[in-house]
């Protein structure tokens, strides 16, 4: 169950996340942050919620929606908002940009701008857990659509033979880019397609924190006893475009903003929190407060970072020289 520190962690990183995403909406509209971005505005209960029980030796694999599991995970904003401005500050020296931030020392993997790309990696670090004989766990975080793709049902079908120490959690957002979830898939809930495979599987409202929360804990209670993986579907909902120049001409203004107005995430929690006795307003108006002057402070750092230098083009590049 989370209680009064839980709980305020948690508070926290959704209001980084939240913070975070439409700082860079805002100067990705501003021409002040280079490239597309895909963003994570409206499902910051799944990553805040999944790793409030995770430590830094424990691994996530990302997406190419990723900014939330990498604050999440342990990010500092400063840093992870110079990386998406290409800054020589960030946390891949500017070269990973929005999609393919990573931080070892935190157990993140990294983020994958190829869908599912991230499913296969996340099973090979539960892989060396496993070798390693280590009480920890893996966690691949992807979409609806990195369901269908044929990464998902390999990795899957591999981590269930081996009995992996790994939890695959799939963010349904109800749209793969464009495409509707019902319209691709074939099964009304994509946990189902865990019975294929001899794992457990489960559904939750991914917006849901508590609910979140809890069927992680049973998933990674599972994997730590060497009962295998989980497949762990949260239904959620991104507020944004699939990409910040996406017209979305696939839903409805009336359907964003049902999701915005009554589903938001974070005053569900909020109002959880309060009416539990978990923590009073004036400590959540706080966090609020303190999150907004660190965004403030991370948007000066990465705006007055350096540019990389050219002359390091090739530094962290592997090659043999002939």
């Amino acid at each position: 169950m989370i209680n009064h520190e839980t709980g305020l962690w948690i508070y926290r990183k959704m209001w980084e996340i939240r913070d975070f995403e439409e700082t860079a909406w805002t100067l990705f509209t501003e021409n002040k942050l280079r490239g597309s971005v895909h963003l994570y505005t409206g499902e910051e209960a799944v990553a805040s919620a999944v790793c409030a029980q995770l430590c830094d030796e424990d691994y996530i694999a990302s997406t190419h929606r990723g900014h939330g599991h990498c604050i999440a995970k342990g990010a500092e904003l400063d840093k992870a908002l110079a990386e998406l401005m290409g800054k020589a500050t960030g946390y891949c020296k500017g070269r990973s940009g929005s999609m393919h931030i990573a931080d070892f020392s935190k157990g993140n993997l990294g983020a994958n701008a190829i869908v599912g790309g991230g499913i296969p990696i996340a099973t090979g670090g539960a892989l060396a857990i496993k070798m390693q004989k280590r009480d920890n766990v893996a966690v691949a975080f992807f979409g609806d659509g990195a369901s269908n793709q044929g990464t998902f049902h390999e990795a899957i079908n591999l981590a269930a033979v081996w009995k992996l120490p790994i939890i695959y959690i799939c963010e349904n957002n109800q749209y793969a880019m464009t495409v509707p979830v019902w319209q691709s898939t074939s099964v009304e809930n994509i946990s189902d397609r865990a019975a294929g495979y001899g794992i457990a599987g489960e559904t939750v409202d991914g917006n849901d924190v508590c609910a979140v929360y809890e069927a992680f804990a049973r998933a990674k209670e599972r994997a730590l006893k060497g009962e295998g993986p989980t497949l762990l579907e949260c239904k959620t909902y991104r507020w944004r475009g699939h990409w910040t120049g996406d017209p979305e001409p696939y839903r409805t203004k009336e359907e964003v903003e049902d999701w915005k107005t009554n589903k938001d995430p974070i005053p569900r929690f909020r109002e959880y929190l309060i009416t539990n006795k978990l923590a009073t307003k004036k400590e959540l108006d706080t966090i609020e407060k303190e999150v907004a002057k660190q965004m403030e402070a991370a948007v000066e750092f990465a705006m007055n970072s350096p540019e990389p230098d050219p002359a390091h083009v090739l530094d962290d590049v592997f090659y043999e020289e002939n």
